[in-house]
């Protein structure tokens, strides 16, 4: 019987609830509407209130109505997880209403939700950079605030989730075994965030990257990249000592001197066998050489004798006598 008549109860409820949500909806009464949107919004209705404070907006526009109006719209958004929106409310309710006594928290709770709106670090960034903007912006209007207290906090949270998108992003090179992208993507990763804490990970990476780098180079890069890798190596034993990237750093090290000296030795075959190379080449054009010369040679005795055959001839035809002359007999 209990059970019925509480069943009774809470359709009447709902029903009255129902009916006076359609009322407000239908009504032109200012206050009537106003009225049903706070106890909405008392009884944390968020969706029903959020309606009916659009319904009256224009109603209060110019009155003493609109402040309150606008700022549990920004708060019925937040509390019902429309952060963009209900960020955009509070920001605007700020500088619309800076002399309000609210305005102070209206321009943090609009820094919250913009906090509250970033999304997974796996996901595109632009709302955390702009709910870093937005929170740094409350610290320089309300410096002295008691609610700034807590906004370095969001902020290093917010900064490390930037930290872990572009340590994810460079790490994709290193599975792809684009080295050289590793290391500069791992540069830029501690040249934007000099504080990270992901540093000794990302000095394993580098140094990784730099020493498959050395191990695959090119040969005439092949010094210089070892030398690199080797340098790099030490600064790791240096930066982190005692820890499980020091001792890699050792390993590394030491096979990059295996490395070093086995370069050496290749290195050394390679340039006796240009050496051998070298002098064969030269040999060779020294032959050629010498073989152009002795055919110019010839050409140059041929070409004299030639000279001197046509010089032989000419004098020839210089100094011998015409025929003499010959007459006819006339019959």
């Amino acid at each position: 019987m209990k059970k019925y008549i509480l069943g009774l109860f809470s359709v009447a409820v709902i029903t009255a609830c129902t009916s006076q949500q359609d009322k407000a909806m239908k009504s032109a009464d200012k206050n009537f509407i106003l009225k049903a949107a706070n106890e909405n919004f008392a009884k944390k209705k968020w969706k029903n209130a959020l309606v009916l404070y659009e319904r009256v907006l224009n109603l209060v526009a110019g009155t003493d109505d609109l402040p309150n109006v606008g700022f549990n719209t920004a708060y019925a958004n937040y509390y019902d997880k429309n952060y963009k929106l209900a960020g955009h409310q509070f920001k605007n309710f700020s500088i619309s209403f800076s002399k309000d006594p609210r305005a102070e928290e209206a321009a943090y709770m609009g820094a919250l939700c913009y906090y509250e709106g970033s999304m997974d670090y796996n996901l595109d960034q632009t709302s955390t950079t702009l709910a870093i903007n937005e929170l740094q912006d409350f610290i320089t209007n309300y410096p002295n605030s008691e609610r700034s207290k807590n906004i370095n906090t969001l902020i290093d949270e917010l900064s490390y989730k930037l930290e872990i998108k572009a340590f994810e992003n460079a790490k994709q090179y290193f599975k792809m075994a684009n080295y050289k992208s590793t290391e500069v993507a791992f540069e830029n990763v501690l040249e934007d965030f000099p504080s990270t804490k992901l540093r000794p990970k990302i000095y394993d990476y580098i140094m990784q990257a730099r020493y498959q780098l050395a191990l695959n180079s090119v040969y005439d890069l092949k010094d210089e990249r070892i030398e690199r890798a080797s340098a790099f190596a030490k600064q790791v034993q240096k930066e982190l000592p005692d820890s499980e990237y020091a001792k890699d750093a050792e390993n590394i090290l030491a096979r990059l001197a295996k490395e070093k000296q086995d370069f050496a030795v290749t290195k050394k075959q390679n340039e006796a066998r240009l050496a051998v190379l070298s002098a064969k080449q030269k040999r060779e054009a020294e032959r050629i050489a010498e073989r152009d010369k002795t055919v110019e040679k010839i050409k140059n005795q041929d070409d004299s004798e030639k000279q001197a055959l046509q010089a032989a001839r000419d004098s020839a035809t210089l100094v011998t006598p015409p025929p003499a002359a010959t007459f006819k007999i006339q019959r």
